[in-house]
């Protein structure tokens, strides 16, 4: 499902992946964990070529994404984040639209489906992320848990093959992050296949079929939650999730 090899970006003389190299098999779930400036949120946004890289490819959803990619590759750019769902920490609705129409905009526009069509797949993934009852609602009355289960509902909408979560908790307070993280649980179980930026430790834990650790843009550490999360081999993951289980006992 997604490959990639030798991965490198960098931002003037710092490097901020060096040689990443990974394979994702369709339905896996990946918790992308680390220090922060590590290069985490950079390779999500590589992957889908929010930004360029410098050297090596990434293949995903079936398609190859290679440095130099511009405006004469603007139609396969789109084709493919038709096939790959983002969902960032800030949850970029639009403000003028209730939740349904977020959700149905991007079917209606990109996809050519019918009006009709396409409000009833928004209310069957309302339902699904727990707002059946808010469809009519406007971002500015929803709380921020049910604006990201809105942008979720939205990125579902596009029915991808792969969903990128960037931070999709960090803004939002514990009872509505349980929600957010809910709604993620219940995809991991559906087999969706998705990577997950996050300083969630339950959620690596319990949901995750992988956790990278991601230090100094390299994948320091690459396992099941039982090695990495509670078993870590390397001195980056050690203290990182040392830090975390130390923030959660203050």
């Amino acid at each position: 499902m997604i490959s990639v090899r030798t991965l490198c970006k960098r931002h003037g003389d710092r490097s901020v992946l060096e040689n990443v190299s990974a394979e994702v098999t369709r339905g896996e779930t990946i918790a992308i964990v680390g220090p922060s400036g590590g290069g985490k949120s950079t390779l999500l946004r590589c992957l889908n070529y929010l930004e360029s890289f410098d050297a090596g490819s990434v293949t995903i959803a079936g398609f190859e994404l290679r440095p130099g990619m511009g405006a004469r590759d603007a139609a396969k750019l789109r084709a493919m984040r038709s096939r790959v769902g983002m969902v960032f920490q800030q949850f970029n609705l639009f403000p003028h639209l209730s939740a349904l129409d977020n959700i149905t905009l991007a079917p209606r526009v990109v996809k050519g489906s019918a009006s009709g069509k396409a409000e009833t797949r928004a209310l069957e993934l309302l339902h699904k992320v727990g707002l059946r009852d808010r469809a009519n609602a406007y971002p500015h009355e929803l709380s921020g848990g049910q604006q990201q289960r809105v942008a979720i509902a939205r990125a579902l909408a596009q029915e991808p093959d792969v969903l990128l979560f960037d931070e999709p908790t960090s803004a939002l307070d514990p009872e509505m992050r349980d929600d957010v993280m809910e709604v993620i649980r219940d995809l991991a179980k559906g087999g969706m296949t998705m990577l997950v930026v996050t300083h969630e430790m339950q959620f690596a834990h319990d949901i995750a079929s992988r956790v990278w650790v991601i230090d100094k843009g390299t994948i320091a550490e690459d396992g099941p939650p039982s090695q990495v999360v509670d078993d870590p081999q390397t001195t980056v993951a050690r203290e990182f999730f040392a830090r975390l289980r130390s923030a959660r006992r203050d």
